[in-house]
């Protein structure tokens, strides 16, 4: 993981579109099945939407059927924080990147082996590059 990154409120407000800043800087929910990742099937990298952090390998996405993009395993666990959320009614596991704080969603124990474990990240925290752009 990089270098941690600090800034102020109004610089977030200026990178990122306002989706993106609702998500990612204030804990905010993408509607299910609206996210336009939600059903990529490309070879690539996703990273964080706020820093650039690169965070999940298309190899680990699978199709939850949550609405959301879903993956068993970010490419580093240490690019990754949790929280534990106890808002709506529930305790969950909130997911933030951990080079920037970013929100990117939460994780579940019902997903697939080897890790039994579901990412369900909104599409607004993350930025996906195709592998045939990495070349």
């Amino acid at each position: 993981m990089a270098d941690k990154i600090f800034k102020s409120d109004a610089e977030w407000r200026e990178k990122l579109t306002p989706e993106q800043y609702q998500v990612s800087r204030l804990g905010g929910t993408e509607p299910p099945f609206s996210g336009k990742y939600c059903d990529e099937k490309s070879s690539g990298t996703y990273a964080c939407a706020s820093c650039g952090e690169a965070l999940f390998a298309s190899d680990t996405k699978y199709d939850s059927r949550s609405g959301w993009p879903s993956f068993w395993r970010p490419i580093d666990a240490a690019s990754i924080g949790e929280i534990t959320d106890e808002s709506h009614g529930m305790r969950r596991v909130e997911v933030l990147c951990a080079r920037c704080d970013g929100h990117l969603g939460h994780v579940f124990e019902d997903g697939p082996q080897p890790t039994g474990l579901r990412y369900c990240i909104n599409s607004a925290s993350l930025n996906f590059e195709s592998s045939e752009d990495q070349d």
